[in-house]
């Protein structure tokens, strides 16, 4: 399996595998502590890097929806080659092509796991004349020169890891974090894959957990989450956080959601599959807590000379 690796982090296990799909202008390290909970349990991970990313703007925007969902087809092929199956989970934009996946494949993936799904966004920090914005991108001037801006509080609850992303973002290292701008080209093309993914979204029968941030600042759990949990046609699972912004699989709920995803996994998994993940695991797959598990991980550690690091550590922090 060492093809694998140079298609993004991976985190090599037992023969259930888990593709996990970073976000639009994002990293694969926006995955990483998602995948290394994961393979405590038992399962390979894979965190594909998507075509254009994790260098510069100018390289992202030569690139079209098309070409980020063939770069998670690749990888799911490559990764399926070496389980016996396979699921599929992504962040933001990656949720989406997940979605897409699930479409143009059917039952290829045995699940679908979709954190911050984005298919509007409408989140507390975005402007309320944003819904223009697609009539705006149409004209030449700003179509070629419009870059939408994050803006505080990023993604991101917890302060100390906020800090810490932020400045590697500003420090232009798009490799570590990605970048702090997308491109309204690659905007335009996102909406493009929303489309699609809308039109037929009921056709899509995969089981698919559904993971939101209940206060969400970049895409409200209304019109994202509850949107496809009502529209999918497959059977679903929601859990919706309240100590997490966007970026769910960084937060500080993180653990929650990656036991959420484990335990998810694990019910679509024969009693052999169970036997043979248990047997590699290096620690069982929790059980489901009594009451909502809405607490806070351990505040992150000092800083690291990397986000990706940095992001490892904390994970380690909170009891890893």
């Amino acid at each position: 399996m060492q093809s694998l690796e140079r298609l993004g982090p991976f985190f090599p296990g037992g023969r259930i595998g888990f593709l996990l799909v970073h976000g639009l202008a994002g990293t694969p390290a926006e995955m990483k502590i998602l995948g290394k909970r994961l393979n405590r349990y038992g399962f390979t991970v894979l965190c594909p890097q998507l075509a254009g990313h994790c260098a510069s703007e100018e390289e992202l925007i030569t690139t079209c929806w098309s070409d980020w969902s063939r770069s998670v087809e690749d990888a799911f092929d490559a990764l399926s080659r070496h389980m016996d199956a396979v699921f599929v989970g992504g962040l933001s934009a990656g949720a989406v092509l997940s979605l897409r996946h699930a479409q143009r494949y059917p039952g290829r993936a045995r699940g679908l796991a979709l954190y911050s799904t984005t298919l509007r966004y409408d989140g507390w920090t975005i402007p309320k004349l944003s819904f223009l914005l697609p009539l705006i991108l149409k004209t030449p001037y700003f179509g070629k020169r419009y870059r939408f801006e994050e803006a505080f509080p990023y993604g991101i609850m917890d302060d100390k890891l906020r800090g810490r992303i932020l400045a590697q973002m500003q420090s232009g290292d798009a490799a570590a974090a990605g970048f702090t701008a997308t491109p309204g080209a690659s905007l335009k093309q996102l909406w493009g894959l929303v489309a699609a993914v809308k039109r037929d979204l009921p056709s899509i029968k995969t089981p698919t957990l559904i993971v939101h941030a209940g206060n969400d600042d970049i895409a409200s759990a209304r019109s994202n989450a509850l949107y496809v949990r009502d529209h999918i046609g497959g059977p679903t699972e929601l859990l919706l956080l309240d100590r997490s912004y966007h970026m769910v699989t960084i937060d500080q709920e993180r653990n929650v959601v990656g036991d959420a995803t484990a335990r998810f996994a694990w019910n679509l998994l024969s009693d052999a599959e169970r036997e043979r993940l248990a047997a590699v695991a290096r620690e069982p797959v929790p059980a489901a807590p009594e009451t909502s598990a809405q607490t806070p991980d351990a505040a992150a550690p000092s800083p690291a000379s990397s986000v990706a690091e940095g992001m490892e550590k904390a994970a380690e922090g909170a009891g890893r």
